[in-house]
């Protein structure tokens, strides 16, 4: 009968764990598809987007896999459905790291959470910068290109902390009750 229970509470927590991380994966997509504007001037143009913003909220309110997650296969979702599939490969690296880092500083950094918060927010913006600068030094052979990319990338995972700063402790509380 115990054997019983525990496989049936396994279960649950397993279906739970691909639910929510589908979910993210969704809202990532979506965030990243519908909520942008194209950066045809900057750098080898680009997107502002808010896929980033159900990124951190799954690192932040559940775990650092769960923030790997959504980054990675949600936005390399839209990468290979958009039409930058070569970017793929990177995107799926780099913003999973993002996501990883973001949900790991979150678990282990004690502190006050929205300090917490945004120090993880800027660990993912270096992770960004750095990732996506070699990843286009690697597809157009030049160094000096991606600098121009850079303003753009700072201008997401800026705007998405703004948003996910005020709100993930509370959507944290709210999920755990």
């Amino acid at each position: 009968m115990d054997s019983t229970f525990s496989s049936t509470g396994a279960t649950r927590t397993k279906t739970r764990t691909i639910v929510i991380n589908a979910l993210f994966i969704t809202l990532t997509l979506v965030a990243t598809m519908f909520i942008n504007i194209r950066l045809p001037i900057m750098g080898n143009g680009g997107l502002i987007h808010l896929g980033n913003v159900p990124l951190f909220i799954a690192a932040f309110v559940y775990d650092k896999k769960a923030g790997a997650i959504a980054g990675a296969f949600g936005m390399a979702l839209f990468d290979l459905l958009s039409g930058w599939t070569i970017w793929a490969p990177f995107t799926f690296v780099i913003v999973g790291a993002m996501g990883f880092a973001a949900g790991l500083i979150s678990e282990k950094v004690p502190g006050k959470r929205a300090v917490v918060y945004t120090l993880a927010i800027a660990v993912a913006l270096i992770i960004k910068v750095v990732g996506y600068y070699f990843a286009e030094v690697i597809l157009y052979a030049n160094w000096i290109q991606p600098f121009g990319s850079i303003p753009g990338n700072v201008m997401q995972i800026v705007i998405a902390g703004i948003i996910v700063v005020p709100i993930a402790g509370r959507l944290k509380k709210i999920v755990r009750k």
